[in-house]
């Protein structure tokens, strides 16, 4: 069945509550500008000084005594709008579900995957998009500006032309011929969705083929690189219009195919084959062909919906507002804000539930934070059986010191999913992926972490990025960067901030780093082992909960840089290869029939 999209049952409520929100909403924003208008993150410190302006101080104040003036002329409205706001929560769905249209003439029938294999592209980042006054706490601001600056940076990068190369082996059969693309992403007939080429010989993994025959593939000159640049350019952004990415641009730095930059990363490319062959970059764009984002702290309802609308061309399926306001649910505190949670896909979904952790403390008791689980539908076989995969999203607890929160909500997570999965499972489906991703705020080098690192969560997912705990893999880089040097040249752009992940010098910098238990900075890394910072954003993968004889192998990791200036986190990216062991059937030479029943992927 069909999610409704309202999180209301009847329109009177939702209409009910759409009143109460706008009359809420003038008293909220005066506010929020006003405390805002006191805050000002060190780009605009650096832009004010620059412009040496001796009306600013004059204008700042008659605006604050503007501001003041409006928020008390409409805070008797917003008190009646909160009052009729606030019971309304006990009867809301704690999220939106937005569908958009599809080109597809059987409406809501999934895509028919063909071959054997089928891969699909996961995306998680924090994007601190708190109302303005509050994301200045966190040295940025203009989050109505920065969602339509995100959304379209990932529009733009999932959608741009795809650089391959292609080889021939006369050694190959035809199907290890193949290639990866074809074989590995599912056939899309969705509105949303990209068409994929046929079928084509494999990519070449060589680092030492020079840039610039990679470029020139591109089929644009050299002159018009940045020709299709899109996205909006405010003069608040010195050297916004660098930092888009034209359709027709390719990513070319990475750790174990084309890196042309970096010593430390080719070494750690090199290392990260021989521990465990998991194809990595760092890349100043966002992966082509992502099927699943799954985004944090989209607090402001404004801009999600601003999101929400500039990503829905392409993903067509979103849930956004996720989370309980008020009392509502096992709320033990009254939630102002939601949980901030979003996610967006290009496949219908089918099932979703959220969960509100119940033990948040301080600031953190005031978001509903939790647990998002969502089934969605990614394909369908000859008879008609769902093939079906898992996303999970959360965002943990954040203070520092309050391990043992963020221990017992993991432990929710793990009880949260098993319970959706139980109730959602049908057994006339096929499940061919189980991702869990967010943003965990622990990391995995910290010796105050240790708690959370030996967590039994990561008994049951797999983190491709750790070698157990406390221990990364040499090529793993830090996800959370130092707010004060956020503005910084060296990691203002995308293409800055990628050259300065790969200079482990340079790293230290501007990645946060360790602490030990007492909270003071920690003597890391070992001698000889590569500094890399504290890595909280993850993406987890796991195959227990899979259907039979279903298998999924990482075809890539991706560090991601295109958000610099934009958030205090680097984007983490994953593409899930999935495959069906046929040699486990038995028997499926003589017994076709049987063979078919068994492989999903199978027309």
């Amino acid at each position: 069945m069909a999610l409704r999209e309202s999180p209301f049952a009847n329109g009177c409520m939702a209409g009910l509550h759409s009143l109460s929100w706008w009359l809420i909403f003038p008293c909220f924003w005066f506010l929020d500008q006003m405390i805002a208008a006191c805050l000002p993150t060190t780009l605009e410190k650096k832009q004010r000084q620059e412009e040496q302006c001796g009306l600013g101080p004059l204008r700042s104040c008659f605006g604050l005594l503007l501001l003041l003036v409006l928020f008390v002329l409409t805070a008797p409205v917003a008190l009646i709008g909160f009052l009729m706001w606030a019971p309304l929560q006990a009867a809301r769905r704690p999220f939106i579900y937005s569908r958009g249209i599809t080109s597809n003439q059987e409406e809501g029938a999934a895509n028919k995957l063909t071959g054997e294999r089928g891969s699909f592209g996961f995306v998680t980042a924090n994007l601190c998009l708190f109302p303005d006054s509050l994301a200045r706490f966190n040295n940025l601001g203009h989050t109505q500006t920065r969602s339509s600056q995100i959304a379209q940076r990932i529009i733009q990068s999932v959608n741009r032309s795809q650089i391959e190369i292609y080889v021939d082996s006369p050694s190959s059969d035809t199907d290890s011929c193949c290639s990866r693309t074809s074989l590995l992403s599912p056939s899309r007939s969705y509105g949303s969705t990209d068409s994929q080429p046929p079928n084509r010989p494999p990519l070449v993994s060589d680092s030492s083929l020079p840039l610039e025959e990679v470029v020139c593939e591109s089929g644009g000159g050299e002159g018009d690189s940045n020709s299709n640049t899109a996205g909006i350019v405010l003069g608040m952004y010195p050297n916004a219009g660098e930092w888009d990415v034209a359709p027709d641009t390719a990513e070319v730095t990475k750790g174990t195919h084309l890196n042309q930059n970096s010593h430390s990363s080719k070494k750690a490319g090199q290392e990260s084959q021989e521990l465990d062959d998991v194809p990595w970059e760092v890349s100043s764009v966002f992966p082509t062909s992502v099927d699943f984002v799954c985004l944090q702290e989209v607090f402001d309802r404004r801009a999600a919906q601003k999101m929400k609308d500039i990503l829905s061309p392409t993903f067509s399926h979103m849930l956004y507002d996720v989370g309980a306001y008020a009392f509502h649910g096992c709320c033990s505190s009254f939630k102002f804000f939601n949980s901030g949670l979003f996610f967006a896909s290009r496949y219908p979904v089918l099932d979703a539930a959220f969960h509100c952790y119940p033990n948040g403390k301080g600031e953190d008791a005031l978001a509903a934070k939790g647990l998002l689980c969502v089934k969605v539908q990614v394909g369908r076989n000859h008879q008609a059986k769902n093939i079906v995969g898992y996303v999970n999203c959360t965002h943990l607890h954040a203070p520092e010191a309050d391990g043992g929160i963020r221990c017992a909500q993991l432990t929710l997570v793990s009880e949260w999913i098993s319970e959706f999965q139980a109730l959602t499972k049908r057994a006339h489906e096929i499940v061919v992926f189980d991702t869990l991703c967010g943003d965990f705020n622990f990391d995995n080098c910290c010796p105050g972490d240790a708690q959370e690192q030996k967590h039994k969560i990561f008994d049951e997912y797999r983190d491709p990025c750790r070698v157990g705990p406390g221990q990364e893999k040499p090529w793993v880089t830090g996800t959370l960067l130092q707010q004060p040097t956020m503005y910084d040249e060296e990691v203002l752009t995308p293409q800055s901030l990628q050259r300065s992940l790969q200079n482990e010098d340079v790293r230290r910098s501007y990645i946060a780093p360790p602490f030990d238990s007492g909270g003071s900075p920690y003597d890391y890394p070992e001698p000889g082992a590569p500094w890399v910072g504290r890595r909280i954003d993850y993406m987890l993968y796991r195959e227990a909960s899979l259907s039979q004889n279903c298998k999924t192998e990482i075809e890539e990791f991706t560090f991601i840089t295109q958000l610099a200036g934009l958030t205090d986190h680097i984007p983490v990216g994953m593409r899930l290869g999935v495959s069906v062991n046929t040699e486990d059937l038995g028997g499926q030479q003589e017994n076709r029939t049987h063979s078919l029943q068994q492989n999903p992927f199978s027309t």
